[in-house]
């Protein structure tokens, strides 16, 4: 019998979609096609095997977010990551933020971050970097038009660069999005 999860945790939870995902074994020439640039080198999950439906728009996701996410230049990739939690929290995707949040640890090889976040979510006091970084993720996942100039400044402050302050806010929004399909689309079990 399968469970929602319902609190954050980097034990990350087997996600249940709502409809049947394509089938690799008789998925179309378009659909493989699309699939074929996954977001890591691991095997296609379901989600991925889920979106196949839209292989238009598959095609064109996938490359999109391994450029955000795993891009070389700008924010140092554990930043990334701590953008896409700030966004997952305040969206509550429990899957997302289990995802990179045991990817930021494995990053910086430190849990002490992530467990503060998972425990105090938005009110979370962290290092000063961390928590500009943190804060500005969260007010845009919460309201982007709620931003300004004064918030890229903070940032610049820190040692933040314009690149880093574009990947910021590329993370951050790709993960508004991507934690609204996966809402729609399925939830995340314990089996």
């Amino acid at each position: 019998m399968s469970q929602v999860v319902h609190n954050f945790t980097v034990s990350v939870p087997h996600w249940s979609p709502y409809i049947k995902p394509v089938e690799l074994e008789s998925a179309s020439q378009e659909q493989l096609d699309a699939m074929k640039v996954t977001p890591s080198s691991k095997k296609i999950s379901e989600y991925v095997l889920t979106l196949a439906h839209d292989p238009e728009s598959l095609a064109v996701r996938s490359p999109l977010f391994n450029a955000i996410m795993y891009g070389r230049a700008g924010l140092p990739p554990a930043e990334r990551e701590l953008g896409a939690i700030g966004s997952s929290i305040v969206n509550r995707c429990v899957y997302c933020a289990a995802v990179h949040g045991a990817r930021y640890n494995q990053l910086t090889k430190t849990t002490e971050l992530v467990a503060k976040i998972f425990a105090d979510e938005t009110e979370a006091q962290l290092d000063e970097r961390s928590q500009a970084l943190f804060d500005f993720s969260v007010e845009l996942a919460k309201s982007p038009p709620a931003l300004n100039a004064r918030h890229a400044d903070t940032l610049k402050e820190l040692g933040f660069d314009t690149l880093g302050v574009v990947d910021l806010v590329l993370a951050t929004a790709i993960f508004g999005w991507a934690n609204r399909l996966m809402h729609v689309l399925g939830e995340p079990v314990k089996i």
